[in-house]
C-alpha cells in the first residue's frame, strides 16, 4: 500500500464529494429558491435545500469514489488489484467513519448534527455512503 496515494485520493473524493453535496445546497437555494419552511431550525433536515439532496448524497459518492479508486490502484502498482481493492475499500470506509463521526458530529460548526441526525436520521442514506465507499474499489478494479 502506498499511504501517500492512498491519503492523497482518499481526501481528494471525500473533499469533492462534500463540495458537491454542498454544491447542491446552494443550487436548490439560490436558483431553484428553496426556503426554510418552518419558523425555527433544530435540525439539518429543517433546511428544505439540504433535505431535498439527501437522497442523492450515495449517488455522489458511487459516481466519485470509483474514480479515486481507480487513479489510486492505477498508480500503486500492485500485484493483486482485488486485496488492494479490499483493503483500499475497508480503510477508506474506516476512516471516513471516524471523520463524519469527528467533521459532522462532535466538532462545532453550522452544519453540525446531533448523532441522532447523523446516524438515525440519515437513515438509509449514511448507510449506502458508507457501502457506496467500500464498492468503489471493487468497481474501479474491474477497469485496470
Amino acid at each position: 500500500m502506498n499511504f501517500g496515494l492512498f491519503m492523497l485520493w482518499y481526501w481528494s473524493a471525500y473533499i469533492i464529494v462534500t463540495l458537491v453535496g454542498i454544491g447542491h445546497t446552494i443550487f436548490n437555494w439560490k436558483v431553484l429558491k428553496m426556503e426554510i419552511t418552518v419558523e425555527k431550525v433544530t435540525s439539518m433536515y429543517d433546511i428544505v435545500p439540504y433535505a431535498r439532496t439527501v437522497p442523492f448524497h450515495p449517488l455522489y459518492n458511487i459516481i466519485i469514489w470509483p474514480i479515486f479508486s481507480y487513479l489510486y490502484l492505477l498508480q500503486a502498482g500492485t500485484v493483486n488489484v482485488w486485496r488492494e481493492a479490499f483493503v483500499l475499500g475497508a480503510s477508506w470506509t474506516l476512516i471516513t467513519i471516524v471523520f463524519d463521526l469527528f467533521g459532522w458530529v462532535i466538532i462545532k460548526h453550522p452544519w453540525r448534527m446531533t448523532f441522532k441526525e447523523m446516524y438515525v436520521d440519515y437513515q438509509p442514506w449514511i448507510t449506502f455512503i458508507y457501502i457506496s465507499i467500500f464498492v468503489s474499489p471493487f468497481i474501479a478494479a474491474l477497469f485496470i
